[in-house]
Order: structure tokens, then C-alpha cells, then sequence
């Protein structure tokens, strides 16, 4: 009696696990798709990461520049105002010398006179000649209208007889007029009026006809 062996495959198993083998392999190949693509993904957030610190390397000298250009404005605006400063001093100053000497050139052109006055008092113990004085009275005074000329004082010609002006005169008082022609008139001249660069600084005061 024959006997059959239990473990021999059949010939209908047999190509059931072939094609069992050759189903499961593509299981296990690797897509080859899938490595191209992340290499791609890594080249891009490499390239986005320059671009991110090239930006971020603009906007630092972009800022450095605005910093060097601010300090400079600040440094400018300080140096100005201590200049303005010292300028406000300095003319305050002058404006202030100014008042206290604005007639030293003045006075140091009358001084010479006011020596010649001093000599004239010492010499007159001395003189029994009054032609003798009077004479150096009247040098002192041309010498003291030339120097007073020299700084622009120069005194307004003789008011008599001439209308009565405002402008130039001062009525000191009114009195009739000797003569029908002097009505209006300048009669007499109590002081004499000044003008110093053609400006009237002192009216003549005068008495007018009426």
C-alpha cells in the first residue's frame, strides 16, 4: 500500500507562493520619488534663511547710518546753541559798553579844551590886561565850536526876524511886535538851537512878535 508523504507541496501550491513572493516585493522597494523632494525642501529653507539674515544685515547698517547721522544732527544743534549763547553774551556786552561810552570820542575831544579853560583860570591872577582875557575867553570858545563841529554838533543860524518855525524853534514867550513886519516873528533868541548830523537835538528857544 503505498503511503503519501504529507510535507511535498503540490503543483497547485507551488505557484501560489511565487506569486505570493513576487506581490509582497514591491512592498518593500522604496519610492524613488521621495528623497528628491526633501532635498528640495532643504535647498528652499536654506535659501529663504540667506535672504532672512541679508535683510536682517541691511536694516543694521541701514540703522547705524540713521544713529551716525542723528548724533551728528545732535552734535551740530549743541555747538549752535553754545554759539548763540556766547553771541547773546557778547552783544549784550557791547550794547551795555555802548551806553556807558557812547561819548568817550566825544569827550576826549573836548578834553584838550577844558585844559586851555584851566590855564586861562590859573593865568588870571596874573593878567591886569581884560583885552588879554577876553581874547583868550574867545579862542577857547572857537576851539570848543570846532571840536563840538568835528563830532556833527553844529548850532542852527540866528532865528531873528525869521518866521517862527515849530520844527526848529521853541516859543518861549509872546510878546507885541515892535514893528508890524515882526508879527510871527522870531524877535529875540534866548539860547541858540543845536543839530548833530542835521537831527535838531536842542529847539531855539525864542520869543515871538505878536
Amino acid at each position: 500500500m503505498a503511503f503519501k508523504n504529507p510535507f511535498r507541496r503540490t503543483p497547485k501550491e507551488k505557484p501560489a507562493m511565487e506569486n505570493e513572493t513576487v506581490t509582497n516585493e514591491p512592498n518593500t522597494v522604496q519610492d524613488p520619488g521621495t528623497q528628491p523632494s526633501e532635498a528640495s525642501g532643504t535647498a528652499t529653507a536654506d535659501t529663504t534663511s540667506a535672504t532672512e539674515r541679508s535683510e536682517v544685515e541691511t536694516l543694521r547698517a541701514e540703522l547705524d547710518l540713521l544713529r551716525a547721522e542723528h548724533q551728528a544732527i545732535h552734535d551740530k544743534h549743541i555747538r549752535l546753541f553754545a554759539e548763540f549763547d556766547n553771541f547773546r553774551k557778547r552783544t549784550a556786552k557791547e550794547r551795555l559798553d555802548l551806553l556807558q561810552y557812547a561819548g568817550e570820542n566825544t569827550l576826549k575831544a573836548v578834553l584838550p579844551v577844558l585844559d586851555d579853560m584851566d590855564r586861562a583860570i590859573a593865568n588870571n591872577d596874573a593878567v591886569s590886561d581884560i583885552d588879554a582875557i577876553r581874547e583868550g575867553i574867545k579862542l577857547i570858545h572857537q576851539k570848543m565850536v570846532h571840536v563840538l563841529g568835528t563830532q556833527g554838533l553844529k548850532a542852527m543860524p540866528d532865528a531873528r526876524n525869521e518866521p517862527f518855525d515849530t520844527d526848529k524853534h521853541e516859543a518861549i514867550t509872546q510878546i507885541p511886535a515892535p514893528t508890524p513886519e515882526l508879527k510871527g516873528k522870531v524877535v529875540d533868541v534866548i539860547e541858540n538851537g543845536y543839530t548833530l548830523h542835521d537831527k535838531v537835538i536842542r529847539y531855539a528857544k525864542v520869543v515871538v512878535g505878536e
